[in-house]
């Protein structure tokens, strides 16, 4: 499996070079997440990951067709995210703020590491995460993480800026 810093090593200078910026378009769900509770994203195109809740961690559920659902750590949801209405359940309503780089996927990126229809490579959190030809490789701000989006939930969640 292709680790978090070979990633960044090999698609940085591409996203440097010809990624464009992205935000959320649209608001998400959220709430405080269970320590322990195993959450598996589920994109349309299959299970994209799976990760475990830690204290302190939040469950972000994304408007799309999927309603896939993803954790985020504190200090990174309190960037990213801003309360617009509490809802029932420890649910609440929020605006996404901040933005992305992003770039589109060919199989030519993938076979310079290797890999043709699929590339496997480390999440963020650690677990295997896969990207597919047209799905968007992307990185916040600080550059310091790479994960995969994919094509049919970006499209429905975010725009060019």
């Amino acid at each position: 499996m292709i680790t978090q810093k070979e990633m960044l090593a090999h698609f940085l200078p591409l996203l440097e070079k010809s990624g464009k910026r992205y935000k959320k378009k649209s608001m998400v769900r959220a709430k405080k997440a269970q320590p322990g509770q195993l959450v598996v994203t589920k994109t349309s195109d299959g299970d994209e990951t799976k990760n475990t809740a830690e204290s302190g961690d939040w469950l972000v559920e994304n408007q799309t067709s999927t309603n896939e659902l993803y954790l985020v750590k504190a200090e990174t949801f309190s960037k990213k995210y801003t309360l617009v209405q509490a809802l029932e359940k420890g649910w609440g309503s929020y605006q996404p703020k901040g933005e992305i780089l992003g770039i589109m996927v060919t199989e030519n990126h993938f076979e310079d590491l290797g890999a043709s229809k699929v590339l496997n490579f480390q999440a963020p959190w650690k677990d295997s995460m896969i990207a597919k030809p047209g799905d968007m490789l992307v990185v916040p701000p600080e550059k310091d993480e790479i994960y995969r989006i994919a094509k049919k939930e970006f499209g429905e969640t975010y725009e060019e800026i």
